[in-house]
């Protein structure tokens, strides 16, 4: 093959690769609308719904229009998933990897959140500021438990890398079992990382009409519904990867093709069962007000994974039982 030919097929095999998770993401929000009616004692739409309506945003034009930055938040933060979508170990495979990449997902994660809080201040809509201002306050909320639960793990595996962190899980066991503290912690900012309720004070439609998505509509508002997307597959696949072992039950170096089959369809059994823990959460759980929150993650959940870390320091520093 050419050289031309190669670099056709990689782009191809990375379009499908993001594609797909894009399609899981959009799933999940549907399975969530109909879980949540049920419970709520409703019928719901359709699971498919929300492929639908990404089709038919995605056809439209949108009638506000602002400035350049307004027109480019939406593609920065598709983006900016896109990129850690990439980076992301999803049942064993990724398409970019390196040392250290766990602090530099940190720094991913924060790019579609930026470009999305700019354009929805470019808008100069009221609704559009506070759910902004209430999006920031809430990402230095949960940020603190979820760094020392980072910090927790490193100090217990003695590395900074996934593709290191996954290799000592598949050949032992998993983080969660070893560092249950930590789990606990890191699930708890999950649920205000994904913005589900008691921690859904950023977008509080019947508050803020929305918040940030308030001016967003057409195809502005269908890229934010796959950027969405991205964000529920890249938020429970870093859970499971940090402590489920990323749904690696199978060595790829030993059983090929099939190790990657039987490792995606337990990838997505793992990060199904964490969204399902989210949504079930989300559809009993009042909302919290933005103050609540903050003082809630500085405390509960600090305190959580700061007894986690002293757990991973105890036994990797002074028992010497790390991986």
């Amino acid at each position: 093959m050419t050289d031309w030919a190669n670099i056709l097929i990689n782009a191809g095999l990375t379009a499908l690769y993001l594609f797909l998770a894009i399609c899981v993401g959009l799933l999940f929000m549907g399975i969530a609308r109909k879980v949540t009616a049920r419970i709520h004692n409703r019928v719901g739409p359709p699971i498919y719904q929300n492929f639908l309506d990404v089709g038919k945003l995605l056809a439209k034009k949108s009638n506000i229009k602002h400035n350049w930055i307004f027109d480019f938040a939406p593609l920065f933060a598709l983006a900016g998933v896109l990129l850690a979508l990439a980076y992301l170990p999803m049942g064993g495979y990724r398409l970019l990897s390196g040392d250290g990449d766990l602090i530099l997902l940190l720094y991913i994660l924060v790019i579609p959140a930026l470009g999305f809080a700019l354009g929805a201040g470019a808008s100069a809509n009221p609704n559009a500021g506070v759910g902004v201002m209430r999006a920031l306050t809430l990402m230095l909320s949960y940020e603190m438990p979820f760094l020392l639960v980072l910090l927790s793990l490193m100090i217990y595996y003695n590395t900074a890398s996934l593709t290191t962190l996954l290799e000592k899980q598949m050949h032992s066991v998993w983080a969660i079992d070893v560092l249950p503290i930590s789990a606990l912690a890191a699930d708890i900012a999950l649920q205000g990382m994904m913005m589900e309720k008691p921690f859904d004070i950023p977008i509080a439609p019947h508050e803020i009409a929305s918040g940030p998505l308030v001016e967003f509509g057409g195809n502005y508002l269908g890229m934010l519904m796959l950027y969405s997307a991205g964000s529920i597959v890249v938020e429970t696949s870093l859970f499971v990867d940090l402590f489920l072992g990323g749904g690696i039950v199978l060595n790829p170096a030993v059983y090929g093709i099939l190790a990657y089959v039987v490792n995606y369809i337990v990838w997505f059994a793992l990060i199904f069962v964490v969204w399902m823990i989210a949504i079930f959460i989300n559809a009993v759980f009042p909302r919290f007000r933005i103050e609540q929150a903050f003082k809630f993650y500085w405390k509960w959940p600090t305190l959580i994974a700061a007894l986690g870390l002293a757990q991973a320091y105890i036994m990797s520093v002074i028992l010497g039982v790390s991986v």
